[in-house]
């Protein structure tokens, strides 16, 4: 495989475009439509894409002239599997053939057209897992990577159906000539009116129209090309006289019009048209005549259409205008649990390993903007509009901290404010009265000893700096400041 996301994976390759080709394997033994359920599965990678081609596999019927080296489009097979494609047509093909029990012939049943959008599947270079489940009471899955794209029942949901129907029309009987399959005719008594003029013209001219004034009426709307010269090879003998080409009349340019003019035709009031008589029911109306239904002589019923004919071989036979289709892991049980292990064992491991090598958010991205540059807008859009808005709300927004200097504005106001004079004055009163305490408690030291003038001063500084700093932690103001830096 190209660009593998596990070392060492290899599989079945379709290498020339254009080419057909067909190769196949015996089974180990015939797989025989009884009581279990069969289910086939393989893995399918369109590495380069696909234009047009098919990667289905047949289950080659056992035949007693089955020979695999002569393997070819018209080999018979029990039942035809897997994707196809060609121009915008996806396809998921199953196809069975069933044995008409009366005559013996085979015949192709398609089953109906998945719902599912296939498109993904053949374009984004994955491998994917497609798995057919047709079990023993004529019920089908069609799935892909386990999931089911499609499903129904053999009897009811193919074209043709498995069944012809019971009835059919006659081939023998025909309409008869006299049969009169008309639900309106036109009305036999009714008289054209004598006013009805079939003659009148759908338009007329517009007798209140007006010449625009300036209309230059002896002025030709064309004139010659006075810059034209005529060719030097000019034979008037083979191509007639010649005359200069025709060009607009520069005079016309800022006239309304040249040449004669005329009054513009309108829609006739008075126009009916032809007569025709009114439509009425028809009193021999028979309805829309059918052929009698007789008993289908082909009629059969076959309730049973999954016991199909056993096979004993897969084959790939193929034809595509894209190479490097891989194919791998083909599996043919009748066990549904078995086919899931071997799934996750196999398909589940690329499926991881395709997901962890797949580009991040950004890079699909930028690589889906290199296919479509208009998303280029959607994603300037995108990032640019909220940091215009973020930007716009942050730096247009009002400030609801309080500066120093609002906080002292409220003794400019009239509005109601905290109760912070009281405490201010309570506070006054209580530093003066640690002043006068420590006035005198400075009085005593001084008489009962004498220390150093520089560490006298160093206590003084010390006190009062504490008082400072006490009086500004106990401010009501210094309290709110320090409430908002915390």
């Amino acid at each position: 495989m190209k660009d593998s996301k596990l070392p060492g994976d290899k599989g079945l390759v379709l290498k020339s475009r254009a080419k057909h080709h067909a190769v196949s394997a015996q089974l180990l033994r015939p797989f025989s439509f009884d009581a279990m359920p069969l289910i086939i599965q393989y893995e399918v990678n369109f590495q380069s894409g696909i234009d047009c081609g098919g990667a289905y596999v047949k289950l080659l019927s056992q035949t007693p002239d089955l020979d695999l080296d002569q393997f070819v489009d018209k080999t018979p097979y029990t039942i035809m599997f897997g994707p196809d494609k060609c121009g915008e047509d996806y396809k998921l093909h199953f196809i069975f053939r069933h044995k008409n029990p009366r005559t013996g012939e085979y015949e192709e049943k398609h089953a109906k057209k998945p719902d599912a959008d296939l498109r993904s599947y053949f374009t984004d270079k994955k491998t994917h897992l497609y798995t057919l489940v047709v079990n023993a009471d004529n019920s089908f899955e069609v799935l892909v990577d386990q999931t089911v794209v499609n499903s129904g029942s053999l009897l009811t949901d193919v074209t043709p159906p498995v069944n012809p129907p019971a009835e059919i029309e006659d081939p023998d009987d025909h309409k008869p000539e006299d049969w009169d399959e008309r639900p309106k005719i036109q009305d036999p008594d009714a008289v054209k009116p004598e006013d009805w003029d079939e003659d009148a013209p759908a338009q007329v001219p517009d007798e209140d129209a007006v010449k625009p004034d300036g209309w230059l009426d002896d002025e030709p709307e064309y004139i010659g090309d006075p810059d034209a010269i005529k060719p030097d090879d000019w034979d008037e003998d083979m191509d007639g006289e010649w005359e200069a080409p025709q060009v607009p009349n520069p005079a016309c340019e800022t006239a309304p019009g040249c040449g004669p003019w005329k009054r513009p035709m309108i829609d006739n009031p008075n126009y009916k048209g032809k007569w025709k008589p009114p439509m009425v029911d028809n009193p021999n109306y028979q309805g829309i005549w059918k052929p009698r239904k007789i008993a289908n002589p082909a009629y059969f019923e076959d309730l049973q259409p999954f016991k199909m004919t056993p096979f004993s071989a897969l084959g790939l036979e193929l034809w595509s205008m894209t190479s490097d289709i891989f194919f791998d892991n083909f599996f043919i049980t009748n066990d549904r649990n078995t086919a899931e292990r071997w799934a996750t064992d196999g398909w589940g491991l690329k499926k991881a390993a395709e997901g962890a090598a797949e580009p991040g958010l950004a890079a699909q991205m930028l690589n889906a903007a290199e296919e479509r540059p208009w998303l280029w807008i959607v994603y300037v859009l995108t990032v640019a509009l909220p940091l215009v808005l973020i930007v716009v709300f942050c730096c247009t927004g009002k400030d609801k901290k309080k500066s120093p200097a609002s906080a002292a504005e409220y003794k400019k106001t009239d509005e109601a404010q905290p109760d912070v004079v009281e405490e201010e004055e309570e506070e006054e009163g209580e530093e003066k009265a640690a002043e006068a305490k420590s006035s005198s408690a400075a009085e005593d030291k001084s008489d009962e000893e004498e220390a150093p003038a520089e560490e006298e001063d160093g206590e003084k500084e010390a006190t009062t700096d504490e008082k400072e700093d006490d009086i500004l932690r106990r401010s009501p103001r210094s309290r709110k400041r320090l409430t908002e830096i915390h």
